[in-house]
């Protein structure tokens, strides 16, 4: 078995956990004047029915655009798929006609995007926009369509007396609320929430977390969480992928990456963290940046700012190792740890 059929989800499928959503090989570039920025590269990747998958990395690191990838919204120009296919339901997502994708975006599959206030129409009363979404896939009257979104703003915390004000009345966190009812509305089996948190303080994150979870498992959806936030991925997430430079170099269950990561980069992003328990007088970060999309390092992209980095490294493209259950890792350093 090579690393893609890993985290395909051959080993994970046996032991009953059914596939929603299969990523094989997905390539995205953006073309620009100054070259080709290489945003994905080659990644393999599985959601489960019923799981919230959690998309960890840096900014710059690919995460929304795999999402968008999903979703098909990715902007052209510049972006171009290059290669790859997205299963749903049997489905190529990527060969699917338009007018085809149409029908699953914000029914089958939504998108909670990371800044309420480009998200939502600000000349538009927020109701109307939800009760939108809803009449277009939903075989519902306006009176009705407005008493589902009546519904889903109560459901997010919000009274039906603000279904007519418009998204300027609205604070940072109640605008998260607003979108997050516009996508959950037709009840998607996938929500693809890119960083749902990362513009509102620490009390209002947590209370939109609790929300997404409660819905989550109210409405049995599955949830792609895309964050650079260990603490959200503790709390929310079932199974963790770990991107860097548009690749997956670590995936595991939350407690296997939590327990034991693999990856020298997984251990910088824990390293970097500040700890009750450690007593270190300072923060260890990841040395160096993220490498420039348009001129990837060769071998292991990791290796100019990896403390175990050899030449090999620097010359060989590592495949991912099963270090056990379904933790996988692509590190050649992890041969010798397993």
């Amino acid at each position: 078995m090579d690393g893609t059929d890993m985290i395909n989800g051959t080993e994970r499928q046996e032991r009953g956990r059914e596939t929603l959503v299969d990523i094989r090989d997905l390539w995205v570039e953006y073309r620009i004047d100054g070259g080709v920025v290489h945003a994905v590269n080659g990644v393999d990747l599985t959601i489960h029915k019923g799981e919230t998958l959690g998309l960890v990395g840096e900014t710059g690191a690919g995460k929304t655009s795999i999402a968008k990838s999903i979703l098909r919204v990715l902007p052209d120009p510049p972006s171009k798929i290059t290669a790859g296919q997205i299963f749903m339901d049997g489905e190529d997502l990527l060969q699917l006609p338009e007018h085809k994708m149409r029908r699953i975006r914000g029914k089958k599959i939504s998108m909670i995007f990371q800044d309420p206030m480009t998200a939502l129409n600000p000349t538009v009363k927020v109701g109307a926009q939800i009760a939108e979404a809803i009449r277009l896939h939903e075989k519902m009257n306006k009176s009705e369509a407005a008493v589902r979104a009546v519904e889903m703003l109560e459901m997010v915390g919000i009274t039906k007396e603000r279904y007519t004000d418009y998204p300027h009345q609205f604070s940072g966190g109640m605008k998260q609320r607003v979108v997050i009812a516009m996508a959950m509305a037709c009840h998607p089996e996938l929500l693809l929430a890119d960083e749902p948190t990362t513009a509102l303080d620490v009390t209002v994150q947590a209370q939109i977390l609790d929300m997404m979870t409660n819905l989550k498992k109210e409405l049995q959806t599955s949830v792609l969480m895309i964050t650079h936030d260990l603490g959200i991925v503790a709390e929310t997430c079932d199974t963790v992928a770990v991107v860097y430079a548009g690749e997956i170099v670590e995936y595991g269950t939350m407690m296997e990456i939590f327990d034991e990561p693999s990856h020298p980069y997984t251990i910088g992003l824990f390293g970097s963290l500040p700890s009750i328990d450690r007593k270190d007088k300072r923060l260890k970060p990841i040395h160096g940046l993220m490498p420039d999309p348009m001129n990837l390092p060769s071998g292991c992209k990791f290796h100019p700012r990896c403390p175990y980095a050899t030449e090999e490294c620097r010359n060989t493209v590592p495949r991912m190792e099963q270090m056990g259950g379904s933790h996988i890792v692509k590190c050649l350093k992890a041969r010798e740890k397993k």
